[in-house]
């Protein structure tokens, strides 16, 4: 008996009652947002370079960089929260840190970079960037601006291409997935930078495709089974969908695992956040995007019952 392609072992039906799980997600869901909020109101969000103003650069030594001399180094001249870490090759280092008040970031690099010249011998600086505060907290705003942008042009495509009814769910949703992966970056006081902003539009794309094709099924079993309750309909579409979520999400988390555990702390923050928000997406078509639908209902009117095909003579 041949088990290759392992897909084959998936059952080909299932009849899951997802509705029937749909109050419990919903104090779950309504749990975590609040705790995100809570901790985004609190803690706030470790704002980088990108944000907090400041320099970073990439440095190449002779023999493995030595980070802790590094460290010490940086805080001998007075740099605070400096961040310093192994880049791909041992040789190789990323050194960031913040803008010091009175200080411009070109003339806080000139320093770093005459002190490390004469510490280390031999050092060579691959590249650097320096980050006003002025123009950081326009990338901030402007980062934020771009999601609430992006949020507001799905509302549209969804409203336009079905019923506004699935537009409000799939922005709850969305909203949802955004608070919860910026509070997960909160909690665990991850990085959030340039990249960041990347990675959340990214799930905001990864998230929406996923309602897209939920909403698609839903509305093509809506015109086929016109007098079959609403919650069934559901049902009977995620259920008919179930392994092809299945298939796309474990795909994507398997080509972005090996990001995550070997490529190394510069991007782990950007993979780790597009890893939870793939999750949290998948899981709020199905518990987010839905119930609002079938708390609202639908306009049965819109979808057409499908013609039926000739048969061939």
């Amino acid at each position: 008996m041949h088990f290759w392609p392992l897909i084959r072992l998936l059952p080909r039906e299932t009849h899951f009652k997802f509705v029937s799980f749909a109050p419990f997600a919903a104090v779950l869901s309504a749990i975590a947002v609040i705790a995100s909020c809570v901790s985004l109101a609190v803690f706030g969000l470790n704002l980088g370079v990108d944000f907090k103003g400041g320099t970073t650069l990439e440095i190449h030594t002779p023999g493995p960089a030595n980070l802790p001399a590094l460290r010490a180094d940086m805080a001998g001249m007075g740099v605070k929260d400096a961040q310093i870490q192994q880049f791909g090759d041992p040789r190789s280092a990323m050194i960031k840190f913040e803008s010091v008040a009175g200080v411009e970031p070109a003339q806080a690099l000139t320093t770093v970079k005459a002190k490390l010249s004469s510490e280390f011998a031999g050092i060579q600086f691959v590249s650097e960037d320096a980050v006003g505060a002025t123009i950081s907290g326009e990338l901030l705003r402007g980062g934020l601006l771009a999601l609430g942008i992006a949020i507001l042009l799905m509302l549209v495509y969804i409203w336009f291409r079905f019923q506004l009814q699935f537009g409000m769910g799939a922005v709850i949703a969305l909203a949802h997935d955004i608070i919860l992966t910026m509070g997960m970056l909160s909690v665990f006081h991850i990085e959030f930078s340039l990249p960041s902003i990347a990675a959340l539009l990214t799930v905001i794309g990864y998230s929406m495709n996923e309602k897209v094709i939920s909403f698609d099924r839903l509305r093509e079993n809506l015109r086929k089974y016109k007098k079959m309750p609403l919650a069934e309909v559901i049902n009977l579409s995620e259920n008919e969908r179930l392994s092809r979520t299945m298939i796309t999400g474990v795909t994507a988390l398997l080509a972005l695992s090996g990001m995550l555990f070997l490529g190394g702390p510069t991007i782990f923050p950007t993979i780790v956040a597009m890893v939870f928000g793939i999750i949290v997406g998948t899981y709020s078509s199905i518990y987010v995007a839905l119930p609002v639908i079938l708390l609202w209902g639908v306009n049965r009117n819109d979808a057409e019952p499908l013609k039926p095909v000739a048969a061939r003579p």
